[in-house]
């Protein structure tokens, strides 16, 4: 997998010196440090980040409700969270093949708006069939926005420290998740689930008319060879701060040359082993952390017999838990590397779920203290993997080939809530995190193929 970039080199028909021109913008890009207007265009993206992740968990804290008021069975619980997941697989797919043609900005800007008005939607649902084809809908916009928010602010960001820039603005992800449980265990109970539909959807529709203002990706623009417009925006962003740093010297016509990519690229020698690797980490880490953070307030609700405040306060514990978490690894990230953080994480996550289904998992407060510090560990995976793909790939198939990567999470998160349901049924809630912690094992083994990524360019790691 060391293959050289300047062995890449550019298409056919087109002239050097717009090779040159797109590798100078490149390079005047890479030049200008964090400024106000990398923290603006963050704060933009972060505040649909933020609703997004709200939107996505929002039906774990109305579950213990609609349980009773609906008579749902543990079959019916893991098939209405897997509905959600479902439509974010198409949402996944979807807007990362539009992100590709149309723009990120552009493409971000329709998930947040079907994901907003989709969540209004589900307020006014009354049974379980409505609520079931609304979250589908609303996944379809979930599950659009944040690979195609993170593949835009991977791109503003250069080599230097950009895994601790692109952390913090993630972190917000987990901070929309402990807003929603926060949320769910303050409203459900005093004002009704409808509620928390109603907060993850009126804002939402506010911020869409930001994004939509927001500067396009000039490494997309450059990789359309739309040369003007990209260094419009990077003047704007010299503008900015009058500070530079020195980027690496890099092969004009093997970063900038305008190529054509389609999903076969993904499968080539050079790119092949980086994707079955991300797939399989997406898979693994996504299918520990959304089974547990999905089902833990219903099982201190029907397992443990809790009341119904003290089973989605002890629920957030998990969310809390993660934010600090993956706020320690926003700044250890570029040190560790993402491979070795990886690794650990997972042997921890496993330790930990090992440990509960040998105690017997039989009391809550067990649970709330091991299960959650095995989800916030595993949290920030699932966090640092919004970093670690959009590196991997190039701008011309970056979109696609994190979205295509997140479908796998989509894919593992509406598996992983039914399968839940149906060992929960058979065999209890000990053998449960046994399960999570054999997946856990081989989330260590899919770690060890990661290509390591920190301090290099987007261009260095992948031409």
């Amino acid at each position: 997998m060391s293959q050289s970039i300047i062995d890449y080199q550019p298409a056919a028909g087109v002239p050097d010196q717009h090779a040159d021109r797109g590798a100078s913008l490149l390079t005047r890009m890479e030049s200008v440090p964090i400024s106000r207007w990398h923290i603006k265009a963050r704060v933009v993206m972060g505040s649909a980040t933020f609703f997004d992740a709200f939107d996505a968990l929002s039906l774990a804290y109305v579950l213990p409700v609609l349980i009773g008021m609906w008579h749902l069975k543990p079959a019916d619980i893991g098939v209405l969270i897997a509905t959600g997941y479902l439509g974010q697989l198409i949402g996944a797919l979807f807007f990362g093949w539009l992100a590709e043609r149309v723009g990120r900005v552009k493409s971000e800007f329709w998930t947040i708006l079907l994901m907003s008005v989709m969540s209004l939607a589900c307020a006014l649902t009354g049974n379980f069939g409505a609520l079931m084809v609304c979250r589908f809908i609303q996944g379809i916009g979930v599950g659009g926005g944040n690979p195609v928010a993170a593949v835009y602010i991977n791109e503003l960001s250069q080599a230097h420290n950009r895994g601790r820039f692109f952390m913090l603005y993630e972190l917000i992800f987990p901070i929309g998740l402990l807003a929603a449980a926060q949320a769910g265990a303050l409203m459900v109970p005093n004002v009704g689930w409808q509620s928390m539909f109603l907060v993850g959807g009126i804002p939402g529709l506010l911020i869409v008319g930001f994004i939509w203002f927001l500067p396009e990706s000039p490494r997309w623009l450059i990789g359309k060879g739309r040369y003007d417009e990209a260094e419009k925006i990077i003047e704007g962003l010299e503008a900015s701060t009058d500070q530079r740093i020195v980027p690496k010297p890099r092969p004009a016509a093997a970063l900038a040359a305008p190529r054509k990519a389609g999903m076969r690229e993904l499968f080539s020698s050079f790119y092949r082993k980086r994707t079955l690797v991300v797939w399989a980490l997406w898979g693994i880490a996504y299918f520990v952390a959304n089974g547990l953070n999905n089902w833990l307030p219903s099982l201190y609700k029907t397992v443990y017999h809790l009341p119904l405040g003290e089973s989605l306060r002890l629920a957030s514990m998990s969310n809390v838990l993660s934010v600090i978490f993956v706020l320690v690894c926003a700044f250890l990230v570029d040190r560790v590397g993402r491979r070795r953080w990886a690794m650990c994480a997972f042997g921890v996550a496993a330790v930990l779920l090992a440990a509960l289904y040998l105690s017997g998992a039989h009391s809550a407060y067990t649970v709330m203290l091991l299960g959650s510090t095995a989800y916030a560990v595993i949290g920030t995976v699932t966090i640092m993997l919004f970093l670690y793909t959009p590196e991997i790939y190039p701008t011309r198939m970056r979109a696609i080939g994190t979205s295509l990567a997140t479908s796998w999470f989509r894919a593992a998160s509406a598996a992983s809530p039914a399968i839940v349901g149906v060992v929960l049924g058979s065999n209890g809630v000990a053998v449960v995190f046994l399960m999570f912690a054999g997946v856990c094992v081989l989330g260590i083994v899919a770690a060890m193929g990661m290509t390591e990524t920190r301090q290099k360019s987007l261009e260095e790691i992948a031409p």
